[in-house]
């Protein structure tokens, strides 16, 4: 998934649940804190994709699967994003954060800039 859906995904999360906005980790330690299920100090593959998808699955009203006019306003000429491909990206992106490459992430890793 290239950045513009990325980008697409964070502003319709936004205008979605303004109020969760507020609630929004500011540190990588606290995203760490937040994604880290079992609490060993380091977010796993499973772990960051189960974070990561929670606001695509807040947006996916109907449940199906995919985001798309079904579930709401879309930007003229945005395609339907279907979670299978966003989780595949969301792999993706876990493991080129994964500089040491331990198969894990640190509060370190999760500052970093997505690439």
């Amino acid at each position: 998934m290239n950045r513009l859906r990325y980008a697409l995904l964070g502003t319709l999360l936004m205008v979605a649940t303004p109020a969760l906005a507020q609630d929004f980790p500011r540190t990588p330690k606290e995203y760490l804190q937040r994604m880290d299920a079992n609490g060993d100090g380091k977010v796993d593959e499973a772990e960051y994709v189960r974070y990561m998808s929670q606001g695509f699955l807040r947006m996916d009203i109907n449940g199906d699967g995919v985001i798309d006019a079904n579930d709401g306003p879309m930007r003229p000429g945005a395609k339907p994003i279907h979670l299978d491909t966003f989780q595949r990206s969301l792999i993706q992106q876990f493991h080129k954060l994964d500089t040491n490459h331990d198969g894990f992430l640190n509060a370190k890793e999760l500052a970093q800039p997505p690439q």
